[in-house]
């Protein structure tokens, strides 16, 4: 585990202004207190569903003249630390940069008795942008960011002047295809989970069966909770934010996107919820992404598709140049 946060630590350490901060020998608990982020987080109040809580996030401001406010919603599996790279870049061309960890993850508040939704992390992230006096922003989700940033893109389309879709899931309906596992049985799917296991999830969903040694920093967070005092917690918030990806689907709703629209799919990506509780005909057919890309971008109208040649699961981490190239010529064209 030390060497997976070690790595991450190494990486964000090599972004202008990362904080010197090391991480317990323990584990990580459910706030990440002693886990590095590129830039000062702060918190924004909350309430939910008669919960005070608190919804972290970094605003960095741009470098130079502003072009903009550029929203960075991350994926189920991560916080918004591993965007280090990518605010960097995008602050140096001029864009204020908010980037939150939604409700569940990463610095912020994990209730455990509420019931999580898309609907919900957009509503949160729509009144994190009113209380930071931001209107009109450029939207980029990776993974389940993807969905939650595709929901934000169809409840306020006035508010969301582009919108880039980084490997996002929730391409096809797993639930019309893989059987339904409840709560709790996702619950003690988690707490059996081993370090092991969190790398072999990753080797195979995110890169088609192949592990690098610089992907340790990407398991670092979920390897440092199994090991930390909140594993129950985090396995509880793991099982009702698998439960709101797979009931809560956009895929059907592509078409009712009214706003310009980037897809940066990475060819080896595989990643498909329920896959493991499905037959093995279905299985197989499953996370196909290159082909779902491809769907999707018929789907939603004028979408631009850029695809990712030998790019799993998790472009800005593994090809930046290339995934930062296509999204950047998106967020400064004039058109």
């Amino acid at each position: 585990m030390r060497r997976a946060i070690v790595a991450l630590t190494v990486l964000l350490a090599s972004c202008a202004g990362a904080p010197s901060v090391q991480p317990s020998p323990r584990g990580l608990d459910a706030q990440l207190t002693t886990f590095p982020y590129p830039h000062e987080v702060r918190m924004h109040p909350i309430v939910m569903q008669g919960h005070a809580l608190e919804m972290a996030y970094m605003d960095v401001a741009p470098s130079g003249p502003a072009r903009g406010t550029v929203v960075l919603l991350h994926g189920k599996n991560f916080s918004g630390a591993y965007w280090a790279r990518t605010i960097d870049a995008l602050v140096a061309l001029g864009f204020r940069v908010i980037a939150p960890d939604q409700i569940g993850f990463g610095r912020s508040s994990k209730p455990i008795d509420v019931q999580y939704s898309l609907h919900t992390m957009a509503r949160h992230t729509l009144d994190l942008l009113d209380a930071r006096g931001v209107q009109g922003v450029a939207v980029v989700g990776h993974s389940m960011g993807g969905m939650l940033a595709t929901r934000i893109a169809l409840v306020a389309p006035d508010r969301v002047e582009r919108l880039a879709l980084v490997s996002p899931i929730g391409l096809e309906d797993w639930q019309r295809v893989a059987p339904y596992a409840t709560v709790d049985a996702l619950y003690q799917q988690e707490r059996r989970r081993t370090p092991d296991d969190v790398r072999g999830y990753m080797r195979d969903a995110y890169f088609a069966g192949r592990w690098d040694p610089s992907y340790e920093a990407l398991v670092a967070i979920q390897v440092g909770w199994l090991e930390g005092p909140d594993a129950n917690v985090i396995a509880r918030v793991s099982a009702l934010t698998s439960d709101m990806i797979f009931t809560q689907p956009v895929v059907h709703e592509f078409g009712d996107l009214r706003v310009p629209t980037l897809l940066v799919i990475g060819q080896r990506d595989r990643t498909a919820l329920g896959r493991d509780r499905a037959s093995a005909e279905v299985a197989a057919t499953l996370g196909d992404h290159p082909a779902l890309g491809r769907r999707a971008a018929e789907a939603i109208p004028g979408a631009r598709l850029v695809e990712l040649d030998d790019v799993g699961h998790v472009p800005h981490f593994e090809a930046f140049d290339r995934f930062f190239e296509p999204l950047s010529s998106f967020l400064t064209d004039e058109r």
